[in-house]
Formats: C-alpha cells, structure tokens, sequence
C-alpha cells in the first residue's frame, strides 16, 4: 500500500483548506490503495483529529514553528525576538526549527512515504529531498515583494525560497498569468521556474444542496449591501474587526448596510442593529420587518454564505488569497481590501491594479473606495467578466492528477 504524507502549516487557515479539498479528490486520480498521513498543530491538528476521529494514528501532532502574533496579525519585532529568546510560551525559534525537524525525520523513518504533499511546510522539503523522496509544495508565496518598512527581512525571504525550491514540484494554487493574483508574492528564482505549474484555485466544487432559505437570506433579500468578512486566525480575525469598526463610525457609513461575517462558531455574534440604532435578534428583525443598517453572524452556512455573495454589491476582505479567488473569480464581485500585512497588500494592489477592486489601508480610504465602486461599478463589472473567465477554480483535481503522475514517475 502506498503511503502519503501530507504537512500543512498551521498559519492562517487557508493550508487546511486547501489540503482537505486535494485529500477528497486524490482517490480518484491515484488508483491503488494508499494511506494518508496529516502533520500539523494547533487549530489544525485539533481539526484535522476531529475530522477523522478513526484514524488518529495517522493524524502526528509536530510543532512547527509560526509567527508570533500580535495585535494585527503576525509581530514582526516579537517574531525576531523570538529567533533567541522565548516569547510568549514559545521557546526560541532555533531550537524551535531543532526540535520540529526531529520529529518529522523520526515520521519519515517511520512511515517510510512514497509521496509527500507539503502545504507551506518548508522543513518537509529538506527531508524529502535528503531521501530520494518526490515532494510537491503547494503554495501561493515564493518571495513576496516587501515594502520600505519591512526591507530586513529579504535575507530570510531569500533562505526561504532556496528551502521552497528543493520541492520536486512546486504547485501554484492559482490561475496562470496575466491572471495571477499572487504574482507580487511569488518572484521565482531561475532554479525554481522549471519546477512550477499553476494548478488553480483549491475551490470547493461540492454542490450545495438547497434548503428553504434561513431568516438571515430573507431579511437580506431586496437590499443593496457590502459583505464584510473576517478570516484568518485570532489575531488577523480581531485585527481586522478593529478596522472595520472604525470605518463603520465614519459619518459616511450612516446609511452603508453591512453584513459581518466574524468566521467564529458563536450565535451569541448573530445579531441585528437597526437604523433606530437598537439590536434585534435575526428572527425578530424579520418578523418586524426592521429597516436594518448592519448584521452580524458568527458563522454562515454554505447556503447563506453563497446567498450573500450572489446578492452583495462589494465585499470587504483583508487580502487573504483564497477568498479574493472566490469572490472575484467565482462571483465576480469587486472587492475593497484593507490588508493586515505585506502579503495582502501585494494581493490587492495587483487587483487594483487590474481595475477588480480598490485597496484601502487608512480608515478614510475604505468610504472613498466604497463610492468610488459604486460610481464605476459598470467599469469595474467589465473586468471582473474578462477575469472570470480566466479564473481556474480546479486546483485540487490538478493537483491530485500531478500526484499520480509523480507516483507513477518514481515507479
């Protein structure tokens, strides 16, 4: 039987993701039996046990080294502290990077894989090249591009890429240029160009099975309004929330009806404020039919989540990657983005760039991106159509074809 081992970095939640949607579809494109190992930690250990509470034998707990977080995501001053010191429960990072790779050799003198699949886990790489492994890296980063503020840290940025380039296959997850929109954070070094395809998005292609629509679809419906969207872990979540409530206190935004999405499993988050300026539960708000200025939900189902996007005007996002494909390239909707750091920056000035949607980093500019939308909102609709036709939503099926191709390759 052959064995597999999938590493995903625990950062954020788009590697989880991403890695889920692959391991549904391996089975159809690798042919003889296989098992699949998970490493992470963190949320994601956490659900990847909960996902597949018979197999924890092959579920491994290994504490891969992450940033520190801070107050709006990732700390760049307590991250380098870190390199030496301990830092928040966190030993320091070089004997972090010791103990982690222990443990992963240990797995994979253990398991012994015929393929590895690493989702940002860059210490993989060097194992799997060490043993005559085939590995293939999935990712939307190579070497971002960093802005004044952030120019020290291009020597580690240059260490990662050579860590990322002893892949065997590096896969994309997003659409071949021109219509890449992580090209600012991928800059392939010459010996990495010949190992990359651009595979596509990692989208959910499950069918969503319709249901009567909930109180929430029809209290939106036959409304104009932005979708507003809080993703990522803790800190990249509240520090985003931050914002978005200062831009929410502009006089501009008196009349803006908002939907929140906080991404956090709690219906005591679901709520509705009214133009009176008093909160409603959902279901009242419905029944007394109030005019409502903002609501609030913990957590969308599948099936509201795709009724907001069908229905919104704009939606507000952070920068993360994946969701940006989903709404420019699936729903073609614009997006305004307030990043958290560099690599959402480089994101949304490329869409902005391509006319898609605008980026907004100081409070004033997110009321000024959201009329300059609706003022060119044919213009902008134009080329969201042209990019959505180019957008590749199929990531996870080419990539399982590219692990069985590698498969039958290393025969």
């Amino acid at each position: 039987m052959l064995k597999i081992g999938e590493f995903i970095y625990p950062w954020g939640s788009g590697h989880y993701s991403r890695m889920m949607r692959l391991n549904d579809v391996l089975g159809d494109y690798i042919k003889e039996d296989f098992d699949v190992h998970f490493s992470s930690k963190d949320h994601v250990y956490e659900k990847l046990s909960k996902k597949f509470p018979d197999e924890k034998e092959k579920i491994h707990e290994i504490l891969m080294p992450t940033p520190i977080d801070g107050k709006f995501g990732p700390s760049v001053s307590m991250s380098l502290m870190n390199l030496l010191l301990p830092v928040s429960k966190n030993p320091p990072l070089v004997r972090q990077i010791a103990n982690y790779l222990r443990e992963e050799r240990k797995l994979y003198n253990k398991e012994k894989f015929d393929l590895v699949i690493n989702d940002g886990d860059m210490g993989s790489n060097i194992l799997a090249k060490n043993r005559n492994i085939p590995s293939l890296f999935v990712t939307n980063q190579f070497r971002p591009k960093l802005y004044n503020s952030r120019s020290y840290l291009y020597p580690s940025l240059i260490f990662i890429a050579k860590q990322i380039s002893k892949a065997s296959k590096i896969l994309v997850a997003d659409s071949p240029p021109p219509y890449t929109v992580c090209e600012y954070n991928l800059n392939f070094i010459k010996e990495a160009e010949e190992k990359v395809t651009y595979v596509g998005y990692f989208t959910n292609n499950k069918q969503i099975k319709k249901e009567d629509s909930s109180d929430l679809e029809k209290l939106v419906e036959n409304n104009e309004f932005g979708y507003w969207m809080r993703t990522g872990n803790k800190s990249t979540n509240d520090g985003t929330g931050q914002r978005y409530e200062e831009a929410f206190h502009q006089d501009e935004m008196s009349n803006e009806k908002r939907i929140v999405s906080h991404a956090r499993n709690d219906s005591n988050i679901d709520s509705v404020i009214g133009k009176d300026g008093k909160k409603y539960s959902i279901s009242e708000a419905l029944d007394k039919k109030i005019d409502w200025i903002q609501i609030d939900i913990g957590f969308l189902s599948e099936q509201e989540k795709d009724t907001i996007l069908n229905l919104c005007r704009y939606a507000v996002v952070n920068g993360s990657h994946t969701v940006m494909g989903e709404i420019m390239g699936e729903k073609s909707k614009p997006i305004i983005g307030i990043p958290i750091y560099d690599e959402h920056t480089n994101n949304i000035r490329w869409a902005e760039e391509k006319n898609l949607g605008v980026l907004a980093i100081k409070t004033k500019q997110i009321t000024q991106a959201i009329s300059k939308i609706k003022e060119n909102y044919e213009e902008f609709e134009g080329h969201l159509s042209e990019f959505s036709k180019n957008f590749v939503p199929n990531g996870a099926k080419n990539s399982a074809k590219i692990a069985a191709q590698t498969l039958e390759e290393k025969r």
